[in-house]
């Protein structure tokens, strides 16, 4: 029997009004205009990812100096090289590595070599990895340092388990995250990051809008959006399926990327924004996080937005 949808109709609406206005927001920068970009003083104050996760900066990172660097690469260093980046998810890391070495495929992963690289980065007080969400950290491989684990779960998976010819065989994105979810270190979450990412590249061709998975601020962003919901992905699908009557109901002009609709992994990320904005906007509505960590600060370079080939987005958009 399906569960009845009860929504909070503001916090529902909210969310569209978040995606709306935080893509006006992305769309004025790119223009060159001078800030302020809306009159939200939320929206002002305080650091939110982009309606389109594709537009956040790591993302643009990837897809500029991983996937599409103008160099030609193996499906099995393409998926490598994505892995290996997200896992420390952290432009300045990805630049230590090749400060010392050509480039970055499996002929120069060398697991002794990388960890001797990232303990003297700690050793000079730098941050290896990205702060926006945490990477699992258990001992999983018997080393007292995250990096050294994680270095053994490359190890494994490429250089033991060749993952790269299984994950090129599956036909669904939802086959290639249980691949990449049995492994130690990979969450659910962080596995649907993953499969997103390579995703990106020309390696494999998945359709995104049939697999989603809720992260944990997704969730939270779900339970203040509804007062009784089916499950998170479901919701996620929800908000998938239903956003260009909503756009149009509440008299919004959404401006997509090209002609592409918000895809379940925007659709989720935008719950987890919604929760951030929550905090401040319907502080009442409690959860166990209660402030947004980061504030805005205006960056001064012009980020030139690139975009996977296979969406033949047009330089124009």
């Amino acid at each position: 029997m399906q569960q009845k949808i009860v929504k909070r109709q503001e916090i529902y609406d909210l969310y569209w009004y978040f995606a709306y206005e935080r893509q006006n927001i992305f769309i004025k920068k790119q223009a060159g205009l001078k800030a302020p970009w809306t009159e939200d003083p939320i929206l002002q104050q305080y650091k939110f990812c982009n309606t389109y996760r594709v537009n956040d900066r790591v993302s643009q990172y990837l897809l500029k100096h991983v996937i599409y660097n103008g160099k030609q690469y193996e499906a099995k260093d393409m998926i490598f090289r994505i892995i290996l980046f997200k896992l420390f998810n952290k432009e300045s890391t990805w630049e230590l590595l090749l400060k010392h070495v050509n480039d970055i495929t499996l002929d120069t992963f060398d697991v002794c070599y990388f960890s001797k690289i990232f303990n003297q980065a700690i050793q000079q007080g730098k941050k290896i990895y990205n702060d926006a969400y945490i990477s699992c950290a258990n001992k999983a491989y018997g080393f007292d340092h995250k990096h050294d684990n994680h270095l053994a779960l490359l190890k494994q998976m490429f250089l033991e388990n060749k993952i790269y010819e299984q994950i090129l065989k599956c036909p669904t994105m939802k086959e290639a995250f249980e691949i990449l979810k049995s492994y130690p270190l990979i969450g659910d979450f962080m596995a649907y990051q993953l499969v997103t990412d390579i995703n990106y590249s020309e390696v494999t061709d998945f359709t995104e809008h049939e697999f989603t998975i809720a992260g944990p601020g997704s969730k939270r962003g779900i339970k203040k959006c509804f007062y009784q919901a089916e499950s998170n992905e479901e919701m996620i699908k929800y908000m998938y399926d239903h956003q260009d009557e909503e756009f149009q109901r509440l008299g919004y002009d959404f401006k997509k990327i090209g002609n592409r609709k918000l895809q379940l992994i925007d659709c989720q990320n935008l719950f987890c924004e919604l929760d951030k904005y929550c905090r401040v906007a319907k502080p009442e509505l409690k959860s166990n996080r209660k402030k947004i960590k980061k504030k805005y600060t205006q960056k001064q370079e012009k980020i030139e937005y690139i975009y996977p080939l296979k969406w033949n987005i047009k330089k124009e958009q």
